[in-house]
């Protein structure tokens, strides 16, 4: 589905009811019932809003609420690729017949999509029902906004009695708190910088930090090769069967527009068999890094095929099927538009990958602004030669880039041909006015810059 048949929805409403302070947090009174109000409150009512990342608040809260989850669950860190791989395995798991709850970080429109079964997202009055009981379960216990979404999307899925869950990690993965959760199957799409002040300033400290959602037993399946060594040693140090691309499991393209996925299992303690899954359709989402990240849905579905079979049919259904809103999206129509969240180097990469890729453009505008937070310079270094104009605008949240700022970074690096604008929907508008049909519009540089661009670009 594209962008533009999303409803434009802004942020919700400031909360307004009235709340009950005690051991710094706030609880509300049972006048509050909409999610807007929930979520205005849960912005603001642990630690003002700030990442509180740790395990032991959350699992005191999991174990009152009894959410023990038996039926398989996968897991899902990486620095980028976590979306679309969780949205390869629900559509997948869907098409095989399966009932598959799937939470995923973050929204762009609504904050219902972090929350789906069957790859739709859940009601208001679901979510709205479990923040009521996470918030009876939780005594004194301060809880984040992710802590409460990640316990809520728990809680709703077992009500459904879902066959299978998928649990995408907010932020690194030893201690975040879809962590508190043992995994069945573990899988660390890639590894690269990102939230240094939280996860280290080198590959391999984020590494270590992703492999903690890994399990002794449980495979863990890494989409990149060479794998890092933290990352690998603390599989063998725990005995997680560790398997990763290029080595247990492979793609080969056709000539045709198709591709062949390998699973060659080297892990003698996993037992598993080898499987060929031949002549699979393109997947749907865009951008040659999907291949990877397919990959790595296919090898988690083969470690968990006992339980879990799947057929081939719904595999193919699955990868024409899957939909993960703003990852390279291409819009229908002329000019050619596309809309990235990538908000990272690596992300770059692979949107500079991806834009080569596509057709001639006479001219190529790029609509861009992102957080203060992240790594603005890395990014422009890497995709500075993909565009001739730059249409640069501030987002209007605590964390976004001033106007001044971003025209300073992009001076810095060397490009000049700048327009500014008070606002991201202003910069489209004038970006479609201006464009011709042979030319390309490219919105990048963070989730909230391209939720705020969806209002326009259709």
């Amino acid at each position: 589905m594209q962008a533009a048949f999303f409803p434009f929805q802004k942020q919700p409403a400031p909360f307004s009811e009235h709340i009950i302070r005690f051991a710094g947090h706030t609880t509300m009174t049972h006048t509050q019932k909409t999610l807007a109000q929930w979520l205005a409150h849960l912005e603001t009512a642990h630690s003002n809003g700030v990442i509180d990342m740790g395990l032991e608040r959350v699992a005191r809260v999991k174990e009152t609420m009894g959410l023990n989850i038996a039926c398989p669950l996968i897991t899902v860190g990486g620095t980028n690729g976590k979306g679309s791989t969780c949205a390869f395995l629900s559509q997948i798991y869907t098409q095989a017949g399966y009932k598959v709850g799937t939470l995923t970080s973050p929204h762009l429109l609504r904050f219902n999509e972090r929350i789906a079964v069957n790859t739709q997202p859940v009601s208001d009055e679901a979510i709205v029902a479990a923040f009521e009981r996470i918030e009876a379960a939780r005594g004194n216990t301060s809880l984040t906004y992710f802590e409460f979404n990640t316990l809520a999307a728990v809680d709703i899925f077992l009500r459904e009695q879902v066959d299978v869950m998928i649990l995408e990690v907010g932020l690194g993965g030893r201690l975040d708190a879809v962590n508190i959760f043992d995994t069945d199957c573990a899988v660390v799409t890639s590894v690269d910088l990102d939230h240094q002040h939280y996860l280290g300033d080198t590959v391999e400290a984020v590494a270590f930090e992703k492999a903690g959602i890994f399990r002794t037993g449980k495979p863990a399946v890494c989409g990149q090769n060479p794998v890092p060594s933290s990352l690998q040693r603390h599989a063998e140090d725990i005995g997680a069967p560790l398997l990763w691309a290029k080595h247990d499991f492979s793609v080969s393209k056709l000539d045709n527009q198709q591709w062949n996925f390998h699973f060659t299992p080297q892990n003698a303690a996993l037992a598993l068999p080898a499987r060929n899954r031949n002549a699979l359709p393109m997947p749907a989402l865009r951008g040659g890094y999907q291949l990877n990240n397919a990959a790595c849905a296919l090898a988690a579905i083969e470690c968990l095929h006992q339980r879990l079979p799947v057929d081939v049919g719904a595999v193919k259904r699955g990868l024409l099927m899957a939909e993960n809103i703003g990852r390279f999206q291409v819009l229908p129509g002329r000019p050619l538009t596309v809309l990235d969240v990538g908000h990272n180097p690596h992300a770059a990469r692979a949107l500079r990958q991806s834009l080569i890729a596509l057709p001639f453009a006479e001219k190529r505008i790029a609509v861009f602004s992102m957080l203060s937070d992240k790594d603005i310079d890395g990014v422009l270094e890497i995709v500075r030669d993909q565009f001739d104009e730059w249409y640069l605008a501030p987002l209007d949240v605590p964390r976004g880039m001033t106007l001044a700022a971003l025209q300073q970074k992009c001076a810095a690096h060397g490009i000049d041909r700048i327009k500014t604008f008070e606002n991201v929907q202003a910069a489209c508008e004038s970006a479609l006015s201006v464009a011709g049909e042979n030319d390309r519009i490219v919105v990048f540089g963070s989730f909230h810059t391209v939720g705020e661009a969806m209002s326009v670009c259709h």
